[in-house]
């Protein structure tokens, strides 16, 4: 990637967004060249539960307090204000328009199943996708016919392991999380009071 000439959008439910999120979005920044990283916190994900799932608008405002004085990193609105489901097609379709160049960011442990996404050969043809380590999915295990030809780039980082899940799961045993998210998205989950009350599980990336 030449530099300064692709964007990176990076998707999830970023309940909440973590300190792994943002560097995922550093290293991508870092090696794949970006101009910038988009977050973009979906509202409807066709994979996951939303019975517990916090609402969209909190969601997106963590996100916004965690990269506050970031040049190079953004949060758009563009699955939450979209009606039904939010198809990665759909979105990736849309931010091509306004962005030409983009790249998709996802963590190893989904892309493997992209097969059961909306349209899979659709999407993996639209963009390069960069792909983060998590799950101990190999990059071998990307040897299937779905992926033969496809612009595949690899983050060469430490797996990923923290979780939303688990931050959530502390925060409800009255566990610290200090470390494992920004100091300002702490200190608006106490505001907020948010996941005190078990959820459905939800897994997240």
């Amino acid at each position: 990637m030449s530099s300064c000439s692709r964007v990176g959008l990076f998707g999830g439910t970023f309940d909440p967004i973590h300190n792994a999120h943002l560097e995922v979005a550093r290293q991508s920044l870092a090696q794949m060249n970006l101009s910038k990283v988009i977050l973009i916190p979906s509202k409807h994900p066709p994979h996951k539960s939303e019975e517990g799932m916090t609402e969209a608008d909190v969601r997106y405002e963590m996100v916004k307090i965690a990269i506050k004085g970031k040049d190079d990193l953004e949060v758009s609105s563009v699955e939450i204000n979209r009606k039904g489901p939010s198809y990665t097609i759909d979105t990736l379709k849309e931010m091509k328009e306004v962005y030409g160049k983009i790249a998709f960011i996802v963590g190893a442990d989904n892309l493997i199943n992209i097969d059961t996404w909306k349209e899979p050969e659709k999407l993996l043809d639209s963009c390069p996708f960069i792909v983060a380590p998590r799950g101990g999915i190999l990059k071998g295990d990307f040897e299937k016919d779905i992926f033969e030809e496809k612009d595949l780039r690899f983050l060469n980082m430490s797996e990923i392991s923290l979780s939303s899940t688990e931050v959530r799961e502390r925060i409800m045993e009255g566990q610290p999380v200090d470390g494992m998210v920004p100091e300002r998205v702490r200190n608006f989950i106490r505001e907020k009071d948010l996941y005190r009350v078990v959820p459905e599980e939800v897994s997240e990336s």
